[in-house]
């Protein structure tokens, strides 16, 4: 699956489920290490992730150096933003154009958020589409800018009243074009009664003309909650993604790797034999049940030749290889054209 077939396939009045594009939000887990970060595609493209995305920033144009913490100081004990983006941001234009051909070679889309301007042109050059993080939600000016390149748009909505989202879009649509919005809670992890997927439908019916999906922060554990958010109606998924879930960190202990990818796609795979065809129409295995199971018109009692039959003449009982109960008032008012025994099922050649 291509993330250009997601929006070149969306369809407002679609069907609420259908396999959802997966990115393994791998961000800065590979920790300025090239090897880990082929490593992190290599593992997510074996699993069966669609796409993968890192994180491109600097220290220095994305926090100030008074930039107070907002995740779970017991899992990573640095206390302010600046410290903690000054350790991962050593990768730049370089870095990202060898990923990007080591994802070509892996057979899954590279994708990276920008968080500056400068990486915003040269990823241009190096993806389909833009992801725009929760916490630039409200910044006009980026948001602009990356909706200038003229590519598809993913906006995470975390922490966003819906006043919020709605300035967002307008800034992205008057570009004119296409847009995806993610249900996201901006808590690291997000706890299970935190998660509230419902607000995926909540975007669905609010915006039937941009992809929904969902970002997601929980723990892992059996990825029922991925399941959950593609019943719902999110047709991208993200989720952060590790080769090793047990390195200490902000973002390891709460990111899936490949085997929780791997149980990932077989929920998906149920989930789409499940779902099945969304014409309702009656199935070849069910030819059988249809004419057995149905019924047909049967004499109540016995009926005399020449006789004009009334209500009282028929009842219906199965199977239906007779006339019929639909055809209950074409019946009624014919003639008999044979002596008809009790319970015997009615055939139209019985009547004149």
């Amino acid at each position: 699956m291509k993330i250009l077939d997601v929006f070149a396939e969306h369809d407002p009045f679609g069907p609420v489920f259908k396999r959802p594009y997966l990115i393994a939000e791998a961000g800065v887990n590979h920790e300025g290490s090239m090897e880990t970060a082929k490593r992190l595609i290599d593992q997510a493209g074996e699993a069966g992730a669609d796409g993968i995305k890192f994180q491109t920033y600097k220290a220095a144009t994305i926090a100030s150096k008074d930039s107070p913490y907002y995740w779970d100081i017991t899992k990573e004990p640095t206390k302010s933003q600046y410290e903690l983006f000054q350790k991962y941001d050593r990768f730049w234009k370089e870095e990202y154009e060898q990923l990007k051909l080591h994802c070509d070679r892996a057979g899954i889309e590279f994708m990276s958020t920008p968080f500056d301007r400068e990486s915003a042109f040269f990823l241009n050059e190096l993806m389909d589409v833009f992801k725009i993080s929760s916490s630039d939600i409200t910044n006009k000016p980026f948001i602009q800018l990356i909706a200038g390149f003229g590519k598809p748009v993913i906006l995470s909505t975390g922490a966003a009243y819906l006043h919020e989202i709605e300035e967002a879009v307008s800034w992205i649509t008057e570009k004119g074009v296409p847009l995806s919005l993610l249900h996201c809670v901006l808590n690291y992890p997000t706890d299970d009664e935190n998660a509230h997927l419902a607000m995926i439908s909540c975007l669905r019916r609010k915006y039937p003309e941009h992809v929904t999906g969902y970002s997601d922060h929980t723990l892992p554990k059996d990825m029922k909650v991925l399941e959950a958010a593609a019943l719902l109606g999110a047709h991208i998924i993200e989720k952060h993604f590790t080769h090793d879930k047990t390195l200490p960190g902000n973002d390891h202990y709460h990111a899936m790797d490949k085997e929780d990818i791997k149980v990932y796609k077989n929920l998906i795979n149920r989930l789409e034999t499940l779902a099945g065809n969304y014409d309702k129409k009656p199935l070849e295995s069910e030819d059988t049940s249809r004419r057995n199971a149905r019924r047909s018109l049967v004499a109540a009692k016995k009926i005399a030749a020449g006789r004009k039959i009334t209500a009282g003449d028929l009842t219906w009982k199965r199977p239906a290889h007779g006339i019929s109960p639909r055809y209950m008032d074409d019946v009624v008012g014919m003639t008999a054209a044979e002596d008809i025994d009790e319970d015997t099922v009615m055939q139209w050649k019985m009547f004149k």
